[in-house]
């Protein structure tokens, strides 16, 4: 899906997630489990189609006439072979999942024992709410797999699917989150314009700067990244999509080094 201009992608995020939360807080309820549950099976098997056109780019001609017949399927493999050793020696997936522990620990930390002892076990003073909902759902809006792949390529001029994908996600996340944790939830979509909009600047940076080649290198191994993502929506196959990332940052190297070496 092609974008008028850098940031479209961002822009649709943040004005589902207000939704979302507006949606969330005026309903005051979660969805049920079963209409969530197909919802998600719906943008798994979204995510995999996308997968699959953005893992096409593997194909180019101007990839294959940069690193030669054949090379193109061994830089994605090596890509995400170094990348995921890199990943999982720095244990990326680890530490993402460990940082929304370590921000509601602290924030558990902060809240007023006395207070809580008055309101009564599990309940929480409207700052709580206020700080507990905005940091879990930034956290869960601008961390991921998805976040980062859709920002760059919607800066690369690849389109926004992605992002939008990532919206439609968020926008039901936000719905669930804003009926338990109110206004704060709202506020999250900050988070998502200042994280993403800094990624898409990157993304168009990128652009200037790398050959064409490069560019359809790091499609193709996001492509692969997000069959990880789909399948672990699917929930057939939980893989350490976290880890694999660095793969983004190798693919473009190694097309230059074998570019440089033909």
């Amino acid at each position: 899906m092609d974008a008028p201009f850098p940031g479209v992608g961002t822009l649709v995020n943040v004005v589902l997630v207000l939704v979302g939360s507006l949606a969330g807080m005026s309903f005051g309820h979660r969805l049920p489990e079963r209409v969530r549950a197909v919802v998600t099976d719906c943008l798994g098997l979204v995510t995999l189609l996308i997968a699959a056109l953005s893992a096409l780019a593997v194909t180019e001609p101007s990839l294959e006439a940069a690193v030669g017949t054949g090379v193109p399927v061994l830089i994605v493999l090596g890509s995400l072979l170094i990348g995921g050793i890199v990943g999982s020696l720095l244990q990326i997936e680890r530490r993402m999942e460990g940082l929304a522990g370590v921000i509601q620990a602290y924030v558990a930390r902060r809240a007023p024992r006395t207070a809580s002892a008055e309101r009564g076990a599990g309940e929480l003073s409207p700052r709580e709410r206020f700080i507990e909902g905005w940091l879990t759902t930034s956290l869960l809006f601008c961390v991921g797999p998805l976040t980062i792949l859709g920002s760059l390529n919607d800066g690369l001029g690849r389109g926004v699917d992605q992002l939008v994908l990532k919206s439609v996600l968020d926008c039901f996340a936000a719905m669930a989150f804003a009926s338990t944790f109110g206004v704060g939830v709202l506020f999250s979509a900050v988070s998502v314009a200042v994280v993403q909009g800094s990624l898409t600047v990157v993304g168009v940076l990128l652009g200037s700067v790398f050959p064409d080649a490069q560019i359809q290198a790091l499609t193709a191994v996001g492509g692969l990244l997000l069959v990880g993502v789909g399948l672990r929506l699917l929930r057939m196959k939980d893989i350490p999509v976290g880890d694999l990332l660095p793969a983004l940052a190798v693919a473009p190297v190694l097309v230059w080094v074998v570019g440089s070496l033909t």
